[in-house]
């Protein structure tokens, strides 16, 4: 275990190099000039051409790479290039944020998706299982912005039941989370069905049913732990998915998170902040991918990571 997780780490080097990168160069091909937004419209020459040099925007492409990724590497992400103000007190508050709905909707897509996909996959051909994969199948099938808009037309506009907009209260978490846990559930459930029913058919469940176990322990302890580790793999995806996709789902309720702050410094030309937070996205997501790893040999000690 112990080897395999160094040798993940070592093997993350070369994945976040790429990314840097990747949008360095992307922010850099990016159309406009960030001195020419800072200083205005109407600014002189002069004036665009200081602020150039103050940003270093002067010096050939592969120095300013080699100065970030010099940074980067320090977790120094330098200042931002719209406030002066520290990358890191401004992105971090933001992350918080969005981690916060990308977790909290992470474990509601785990809930109801589980359930409804042992449900379906135990009532196979039922009423109960085509009901679960025709919502399973909606839910796909929603764009979240329309979502959002619906629930919050219901929920908060005619009901009164929970604020519309917003996040920090658990009335303000509710509408978000159901929201961008939608899909993640319905994508749960036909992966925990399909999985369910190709492990309930194995000769080991069958041995188990006729030594006379309950169908709830047959069910819970023995098919269930198998089942879960396409599961495991999905959700961990979708974690990442959703820490970098919540930009719609912050702009629909007015969330104060790092996807509406890459979106506006995508537009003010904000390379420091831009870069710093693609970069901590991209963190997080591989180091999510090797829990997902590890937590397979719990699931199943035959499977070896060495």
């Amino acid at each position: 275990m112990f080897q395999f997780i160094v040798r993940r780490l070592l093997q993350l080097i070369p994945v976040l190099l790429g990314v840097t990168i990747l949008v360095f160069s992307l922010m850099h091909l990016t159309p406009g000039n960030p001195a020419h937004i800072i200083a205005g419209e109407s600014a002189p020459a002069d004036t665009i051409k200081q602020i150039e040099e103050r940003l270093g925007l002067n010096d050939p492409i592969p120095v300013q790479y080699f100065n970030f990724l010099k940074d980067a590497i320090m977790l120094d992400f330098g200042n931002s290039w719209r406030t002066s103000l520290e990358v890191s007190e401004e992105l971090w508050p933001k992350f918080w944020v969005t981690f916060e709905l990308a977790v909290y909707s992470t474990i509601f897509s785990i809930f109801i998706g589980l359930i409804a996909g042992i449900i379906s996959a135990v009532r196979q051909y039922s009423f109960s299982d085509v009901s679960i994969m025709l919502v399973a199948l909606f839910g796909l099938s929603m764009p979240n912005f329309w979502l959002g808009l619906m629930l919050m037309q219901w929920f908060a506009i005619n009901l009164g039941w929970v604020p519309a907009t917003g996040w920090g209260t658990p009335q303000q978490v509710v509408l978000p989370v159901i929201t961008l846990g939608t899909m993640g559930a319905a994508v749960v459930a036909r992966m925990t069905r399909s999985s369910m029913l190709d492990v309930i058919s194995q000769d080991y469940i069958r041995t188990a049913r006729a030594k006379g176990l309950k169908e709830s322990i047959v069910i819970y302890r023995h098919a269930l732990k198998n089942a879960l580790i396409p599961v495991v793999t999905v959700v961990g995806l979708q974690f990442g998915s959703l820490l970098a996709g919540a930009v719609l789902t912050e702009s629909v309720f007015a969330i104060n998170g790092m996807g509406k702050l890459v979106i506006d410094r995508i537009l003010a030309r904000d390379f420091p902040v831009v870069q710093a937070a693609v970069l901590v996205i991209a963190v997080v997501f591989v180091f999510v991918n090797l829990l997902v790893d590890i937590s397979y040999k719990f699931l199943n000690k035959r499977i070896d990571l060495d």
